[in-house]
């Protein structure tokens, strides 16, 4: 299993981690998905495969999110 915590500036309000932690954890392979509005970081736990890092860093670009790396 793998994690990573990363920073999203985007996060500014409790739709925007709803919106995060629904989406992502859609993906096949997902474990965990945890945003936090305050600190503007998120969380993922995540089984490769059948998820990459590449592929969840593409979902949060499409929807709106994108993590800074």
């Amino acid at each position: 299993m793998a994690s990573k915590t990363v920073k999203v500036p985007k996060i500014s309000c409790g739709h925007c981690t709803s919106t995060i932690e629904r989406e992502v954890g859609e993906l096949e392979g997902i474990n965990f998905v945890k945003a936090d509005k305050e600190s503007k970081m998120v969380t993922i736990d995540w089984n490769e495969p059948p998820v990459t890092w590449a592929q969840i860093t593409a979902l949060l670009t499409e929807i709106g999110y994108p993590a800074e790396v």
